[in-house]
């Protein structure tokens, strides 16, 4: 059975989330940093009211920062916590994926980019690197700003 997926862009690479876990897509808001967080941490958006934070995607998973006069978009999801923002380059649509499709990431991928994606699905005419959202909001007091994985209880 597919499974649906809501693409978007970072730095070229397109990644997914899974359609039932996006909330809404909304453009770019001004965030009110906080000067605590980590790197990753863009800041705090009001979203009708109810604060959400939003997490820059690209220094999250480790990929060079954006232009300076690009704006991102905001993808808010459905969190264990509640409602969290990724800033991502563009929108993409939403697909449709064939399980048998999927592929684990190669060993040569490491880092942040290991942690936070489960692994591809080859598309016609692309990858599609598979967001691990549970591992992508995890957070730590790393220096660097990256989240870290906690094991599973």
């Amino acid at each position: 059975m597919a499974h649906q997926m809501c693409t978007f862009v970072l730095d070229r690479l397109l990644f997914a989330v899974e359609v039932e876990r996006v909330q809404e897509v909304i453009r770019y808001q001004d965030a009110t940093p906080v000067l605590t967080a980590p790197d990753s941490i863009a800041g705090l958006i009001n979203l009708r009211g109810q604060i959400v934070t939003a997490i820059d995607l690209r220094r999250r998973i480790g990929l060079r920062e954006r232009e300076q006069d690009a704006r991102p978009m905001n993808i808010v999801v459905r969190a264990a916590e509640g409602a969290v923002s990724l800033l991502v380059d563009e929108i993409g649509e939403v697909v449709e994926v064939d399980p048998e499709s999927f592929e684990p990431l190669p060993e040569t991928i490491t880092g942040s980019m290991r942690t936070t994606t489960s692994g591809v699905y080859k598309l016609e005419h692309a990858l599609l690197h598979a967001l691990d959202l549970a591992a992508t909001l995890q957070i730590s007091a790393a220096p660097d700003g990256h989240l870290s994985k906690r094991e599973a209880d």
